[in-house]
C-alpha cells in the first residue's frame, strides 16, 4: 500500500496560502499540487503545536524511542516508493536517493537512542540540598529546510527534535515539498506519533520568517544560504530565541604534492559534481600542487567529459538536472564571468535545458568568480600552490569555513595542516561531501554558527538545561 497519496494534497485542509505544482526538474512535468501555508497558518499550526508537545514532553522515553524506531523502519520498508519522489522531485540519481534514505533511518533510530540519555547531573551545593541540572525539552522547535538533500535536511533536525520531547513546524522549501516535508508526516504518522506533533508548512520567506518569528517557537534550525540565514538569526535574535544556522560553503579540496593524482581527481570529481554541485558541502575550489597541476587539470577536464548528464528517472545516468531555470542561469552567469576574467574553460560550460555538463575552469585566482562564491553548480575551479604555507592561505581565505578535503600519501601531514585551516569538518584522503547521523555537522564564519546536528550536539540544540534544587524543609532568610 503506497505510503503517500497525492490526492490527500490538493489545497491541504488547514493551508490558505494557495497551492503550487509539484515539478519533475528533468521534464517539466507536474507530478502532484500541493497546498501552501500562508503566515497565518502558521500561528495556527503553532497553537496545535504547543497544545500536542504538553503531553509528548512527559511521555516516557520508552514511548518516544519506539516511533523513532518505527519511523526509521518505515524509510526502509518504503524505500522504492520514497527513492521515486526523491529522483524526480529533486533531480537526485538513484543513488543519492538511497544514500538520503540510509541517512533518514539512521537519523531515526540514532535519536531514538537520544530518548534515554542521561537527563542531567547533581551539582555540589555549600547549602543543604539537592542540586541537580535536568535536560527539558524546548516546546516548538521550527525547522526550515532547503531542496538540494530535502530528506536529510529536514529528518537531522525533526528526529531529535521529536524524539527529545518537542513538537515540530517544518517549513520545506515548496519546490521539494514531498520529499522534504509530507514524505516525513506520513512516516512519522504511520509510526504512531501523536497527532498536532509534526506540522508541514510548506511555503517561501514569508511563511519561514512567520516561523522564527511565532513566540510559540523556542528554538530554530535553518539549513540554507548564507545570505537567508544571516536574516533567519537576525529576526530570530529580535525576538529572543535560539537559531541554529548550517549555511552556505566554498569548501576547498588540497592536493598535496605527494598525492596520487588519479586517486586525487577519483576524490575531486565526486565531490564536485555529485548531485550536480547542488550541496553545501561541494569542493569549490581546487588547489593543486604545482608540480602536479597540468595532470591534475587534464585527468579531471577528461572525468567530466566521461560523465553522463541527463534524466535521472528514465536514464542511467551521472548527474541530473540544475533544481530551476534560476539556478542554471545562476551557475552559467558565474561561468561566464568566469571565463571573461581569464579562467580557461577545459571542460563543459554548456547545457541543455536545466542539464549542465560538469565543468572545469583552469588558471583560477581570487578574481574567478566560480572561485571566489558559492556556485551550487557542478563547476570545478583549480588553482596551483607552491608551499604548504601558500595551501593554508588560500584554503583559508574567503568568508565559509565548512568542509576541508586534503590528499596526501602522508596522513599525519594531512591531518597538522588541517589543524590550520580553520574548518567545522575536515576530511584526509576523502573529497568534501560526507555526512553520518553519529557526527556532529556545523561550519565556523559565514557557514553558520558550528556543530549543530548529529549525536550530542542534538541534546543541546534541542533541550533546555534546568537547574533544580529541593531541601527538606524550608529555607531560611534574612528577611
Amino acid at each position: 500500500m503506497p505510503l503517500l497519496d497525492p490526492t490527500l494534497w490538493q489545497d491541504g485542509p488547514t493551508l490558505t496560502g494557495g497551492t503550487a505544482p509539484v515539478v519533475e526538474p528533468a521534464t517539466g512535468r507536474t507530478l502532484a499540487t500541493i497546498g501552501l501555508a500562508a503566515p497565518a497558518d502558521v500561528a495556527e499550526a503553532a497553537v496545535r503545536a504547543r497544545a500536542a508537545q504538553d503531553g509528548w514532553g512527559r511521555a516516557t522515553h520508552l514511548e518516544r524511542a519506539a516511533v523513532l524506531r518505527r519511523a526509521g523502519d518505515l524509510f526502509a520498508a518504503h524505500a522504492d516508493e520514497l527513492r521515486e519522489w526523491i529522483v524526480r522531485e529533486s533531480g537526485s540519481i538513484p543513488g543519492k536517493g538511497d544514500f538520503e534514505l540510509h541517512v533518514a533511518a539512521q537519523e531515526c533510530y540514532e535519536a531514538a537512542a537520544l530518548a534515554s540519555r542521561p537527563v542531567g547531573q547533581v551539582l555540589p551545593s555549600e547549602a543543604p540540598r539537592l542540586s541537580f541540572t535536568r535536560r527539558v525539552p524546548a516546546g516548538v522547535v521550527g525547522v526550515i529546510a532547503p531542496f538540494n538533500a530535502p530528506l536529510i535536511l529536514s529528518i537531522r533536525s525533526v528526529a531529535p527534535a521529536l524524539a527529545l520531547g518537542n513538537a515540530v513546524l517544518l517549513k520545506p522549501d515548496h519546490r521539494t515539498a514531498v520529499c522534504g516535508g509530507l514524505a516525513l508526516a506520513a512516516v512519522f504518522a504511520a509510526a504512531g506519533l501523536p497527532a498536532g506533533l509534526l506540522q508541514v508548512l510548506p511555503g517561501g520567506g514569508e511563511t519561514g520568517a512567520a516561523v522564527v518569528a511565532d513566540p510559540r517557537v523556542r528554538v530554530v534550525s535553518f539549513t540554507g544560504s548564507t545570505a537567508s540565514g544571516r536574516a533567519v538569526g537576525e529576526l530570530a535574535g529580535r525576538h529572543l530565541k535560539r537559531a541554529h544556522l548550517e549555511l552556505g560553503g566554498n569548501s576547498a579540496l588540497v592536493v598535496l604534492r605527494d598525492a596520487d593524482v588519479e586517486a586525487a581527481v577519483a576524490q575531486a570529481s565526486w565531490g564536485t559534481f555529485f548531485h550536480q554541485g547542488q550541496i553545501c558541502m561541494t569542493a569549490g575550489r581546487h588547489l593543486v600542487h604545482a608540480s602536479l597541476y597540468d595532470e591534475y587539470v587534464e585527468r579531471i577536464a577528461a572525468r567530466a567529459e566521461e560523465l553522463a548528464v541527463g534524466d535521472p528517472h528514465r536514464e542511467r545516468v551521472h548527474l541530473g538536472p540544475l533544481i530551476d531555470r534560476a539556478q542554471l542561469e545562476r551557475v552559467h552567469a558565474l561561468v561566464e564571468a568566469s571565463t571573461a576574467q581569464g579562467a580557461k574553460l577545459v571542460a563543459g560550460g554548456t547545457h541543455r535545458d536545466l542539464f549542465y555538463r560538469p565543468t572545469v575552469l583552469a588558471g583560477a585566482t581570487d578574481e574567478t568568480p566560480a572561485y571566489a562564491q558559492e556556485v551550487f553548480g557542478p563547476v570545478a575551479p583549480v588553482r596551483s600552490f607552491a608551499t604548504e604555507e601558500e595551501a593554508v592561505a588560500l584554503a583559508s581565505a574567503g568568508p565559509y569555513g565548512l568542509s576541508l578535503g586534503i590528499v596526501t600519501r602522508d596522513t599525519a601531514r594531512g591531518l597538522a595542516l588541517a589543524d590550520r585551516i580553520p574548518t567545522g569538518i575536515a576530511h584526509i584522503n576523502d573529497q568534501t561531501v560526507n555526512d553520518e547521523a553519529v557526527a556532529p555537522f556545523g561550519g565556523v564564519g559565514a557557514s553558520g554558527t558550528g556543530a549543530r546536528f548529529g549525536g550530542e550536539a542534538n541534546l543541546d540544540a534541542f533541550t533546555e538545561l534546568r537547574w533544580t534544587t529541593t531541601r527538606a524543609t524550608p529555607a531560611g532568610h534574612p528577611f
